[in-house]
């Protein structure tokens, strides 16, 4: 069954309190972060104090992602060959480009060997944040079969741009629209940008269900008070469930009676609808909305 990737929960990577309880807070994926949370002075100890964590720590019911360093800096080698040996379930890769994909496939390839771990095991998601990056998002993904997802980075694409980032996020239609786009040919995920005003739970909600109306499939978070508000936007609502039930009825009925084509409520129902439906009874079951 295919990972939920609602919610994906930045923790920084040098916090031990913050890294214990991680596991607790209800999102999907938590990400413990060794780039923009951590100081250049405190690099090493995050990295140790992240191995630690992954190997006495019980993440079961979440999954991991540790964000390395950019693989052009001092600290990006050092995270994947330290980090990797402890078996996350997934690197999230900052500033991703086809090259540096491509070297994490290949220093990953070398470690599950040497470890006795299942050849690509450890996954790939693409944090998206450059304007070269974005513009190449669709050869990223295919940069490794371990990319299964993408993350777009919001703040760092538009200092990337020269544009002002606002709170109605306007400026990042075309990244979103694009990533989305990218995302759902190449059947992998789309994870949004964070919303940063952690008070404004409203906003929060608008942020969300403009993310989900483009197509992105899960949204980042920084605060754990954030999780419920994403969750909800990213559920199905009681009236989408009941249709997609009745499209799936009426679906079921059609093929009784022989029936190529059907209507439902006047209008012609057609795969794409169906598909539709049936997406949104799966979620519905995986969320416990519908025995």
């Amino acid at each position: 069954m295919k990972r939920l990737r609602r919610t994906m929960l930045f923790m920084p990577g040098n916090n031990p309190g913050m890294l214990q309880n991680a596991g607790i807070l209800g999102a999907d994926s938590i990400i413990l972060d060794l780039e923009d949370a951590v100081s250049l002075t405190e690099k090493d100890s995050a990295r140790t104090l992240v191995r630690e964590a992954l190997k006495t720590i019980d993440y079961s019911q979440v999954e991991v992602v540790v964000r390395v360093n950019p693989m052009d800096s001092d600290f990006g080698s050092l995270d994947v060959d330290m980090i990797a040996r402890v078996k996350p379930d997934t690197l999230l890769v900052p500033k991703a480009d086809v090259e540096g994909i491509r070297l994490i496939d290949t220093m990953l390839d070398k470690i599950e060997a040497e470890e006795g771990f299942v050849v690509g095991c450890i996954k790939i998601i693409a944090l998206i944040e450059t304007a070269a990056g974005l513009e190449n998002v669709s050869n990223v993904i295919r940069a490794s079969r371990r990319v299964v997802g993408v993350l777009l980075g919001g703040e760092d694409l538009t200092s990337d741009l020269g544009i002002i980032r606002t709170k109605e996020g306007e400026e990042i239609f075309y990244a979103r629209n694009k990533v989305a786009t990218a995302c759902r040919a190449l059947k992998v995920d789309s994870i949004d940008t964070p919303f940063t005003d952690t008070d404004d739970y409203e906003g929060l909600a608008k942020d969300t269900a403009k993310a989900k109306s483009l197509g992105l499939t899960g949204k980042s978070a920084i605060n754990p008070r954030q999780i419920e508000v994403i969750h909800a936007e990213f559920a199905p609502t009681e009236s989408e469930i009941k249709y997609a039930l009745r499209i799936l009825d009426a679906l079921e009925e059609a093929n009784k009676e022989g029936k190529g084509v059907f209507s439902l409520d006047g209008k012609m129902i057609d795969a794409p609808v169906i598909n539709r439906a049936e997406t949104t009874v799966d979620l519905a079951r995986r969320l416990g909305l519908l025995n």
